[in-house]
C-alpha cells in the first residue's frame, strides 16, 4: 500500500511507493527553503515548477526545471530553494550501478 509522507509542518508531502525496479516517491513542495538528508543514493526529476539545489560541498546553486534529473549520493545532506509549489518523484538507487 501506499506511504504518505509530511515534512516541514506540511510543507513537502510525498507518497511512497515500489514499482518493478525500486523504491520511489512522488511529491510537492510548497515555496521555501529546506535540507534533506539521504539514506542511500537518490535520483530526482522535477515534474513541474523549478527547484534550486545547493550540493554538499558546494558553494554554487544548481538550477532544475520541469523534467530536468539530478542525483545525490547516498548519507548526505543537500539543500533546496521552491520558488513556487513543484512536484518531483524521487528514485532510492539500493547500489551505485542501479538506473532504476
Amino acid at each position: 500500500m501506499f506511504e504518505v509522507n509530511e515534512y516541514f509542518e506540511g510543507k513537502v508531502k510525498s507518497i511512497a511507493f515500489k514499482d518493478d525496479d525500486c523504491d520511489a516517491t512522488i511529491g510537492v513542495m510548497a515555496a521555501g527553503e529546506y535540507e534533506f538528508g539521504t539514506s542511500t543514493k537518490e535520483l530526482m526529476t522535477v515534474i513541474s515548477g523549478k527547484l534550486e539545489v545547493k550540493f554538499p560541498g558546494c558553494e554554487k546553486w544548481h538550477s532544475y526545471g520541469k523534467y530536468d534529473t539530478f542525483t545525490v549520493e547516498a548519507n548526505k545532506k543537500f539543500q533546496v530553494k521552491v520558488e513556487a509549489d513543484s512536484t518531483y518523484i524521487c528514485r532510492y538507487l539500493k547500489n551505485a550501478n542501479e538506473n532504476c
